[in-house]
């Protein structure tokens, strides 16, 4: 007999609902379906652009390989070419011209802070400092030969201020054309880098900087107070690009101001990539430098992602 007050089987459920559910997860399965079916053309599109060209990199790189045939060798050629010491004395200037990235991100830092005040002829020199990312980097090599020549500019100045001890062939000798190149490059992301600092200071709320004056800071305690800790993530992007272009980016500059001489002095790895390549013929080694460049760079992006999310 059933208990008094017991609800019967089945009572109080929505006889609507099931058919709901069913419709709700029939629906669900339709857009997973045609988002994925939208996706295709640009899966694709990636596949065939960069997964199969970094496959075959990989590949190849295991090869003795002239451009027509390849001879399978194996995971050895990535031994023989870490005990390459020319290959750690490219990796090395690698790592000196890094030692400029940050000069080249503190000095566009200094000339965002002064254009953001304001200063008088602000918009003239803005456009003046960012005109060096409009000029190819075929034409700045040139120029900067030029400039650290024998008889160029740089040796002019240090005659004209009584420092001819110092006057030499920048170009002529390892470090002294490494550091040249550094230079170069120092001043060619001035105006990418003050461009990014500019956008970032532009996002920071005025009323922040009232507030600091209020409190009786100066313009130095505020930028060092406010404005750097508000530039964190342009900091970021900054150092992510200028990194990226001081690996991959400077093979026409190395390639008109010096050839990546004297000796491997300003020989870089994508420049090393295309002398084992072009020059020699090694399109093998080539791919295998290729692969080591991009492991960096991979490595490099992966360490921002995460310093990105880590703020989330």
């Amino acid at each position: 007999m059933a208990a008094v007050g017991a609800v019967p089987s089945g009572a109080g459920l929505d006889p609507v609902s099931a058919p709901n559910r069913r419709h709700r997860s029939g629906l669900q399965r339709t857009r997973t379906r045609t988002s994925l079916l939208l996706t295709l053309p640009g899966l694709a599109v990636v596949v065939a652009l960069l997964i199969v060209p970094i496959g075959e990199a990989v590949y190849y790189s295991m090869t003795n390989w002239d451009g027509l045939t390849a001879q399978w060798i194996g995971p050895s050629t990535y031994l023989t070419l870490f005990q390459n010491p020319t290959f750690w004395r490219v990796l090395e200037n690698n790592g000196l011209l890094l030692l400029s990235v940050p000069v080249a991100m503190i000095v566009p830092l200094c000339i965002a802070a002064m254009l953001h005040e304001h200063v008088w002829g602000w918009k003239v020199f803005r456009s003046v400092i960012f005109l060096p990312t409009a000029v190819s980097w075929v034409v700045i090599g040139m120029v900067a030969a030029r400039v650290f020549a024998p008889g160029g500019a740089v040796n002019g100045v240090l005659g004209a201020v009584g420092l001819r001890s110092l006057q030499i062939d920048f170009l002529g000798h390892e470090y002294s054309a490494l550091g040249a190149v550094a230079a170069t490059f120092v001043w060619s992301m001035v105006g990418t880098n003050t461009i990014i600092f500019l956008t970032g200071m532009s996002t920071i709320d005025p009323a922040i900087y009232e507030a600091g004056r209020i409190d009786g800071a100066s313009r130095l305690t505020a930028f060092l107070r406010i404005t750097i800790p508000l530039l964190k993530r342009y900091f970021q992007f900054s150092f992510v690009i200028t990194m990226i272009t001081a690996f991959t980016a400077l093979f026409s500059l190395i390639f008109v101001m010096t050839g990546g001489g004297p000796g491997y002095g300003t020989t870089t790895l994508e420049f090393f990539l295309y002398q084992q390549a072009f020059d020699i013929g090694q399109f093998g080694t080539g791919a295998l430098i290729g692969v080591v460049l991009f492991v960096i760079l991979f490595g490099v992006s992966l360490a921002q992602m995460r310093l990105l999310r880590g703020e989330h």
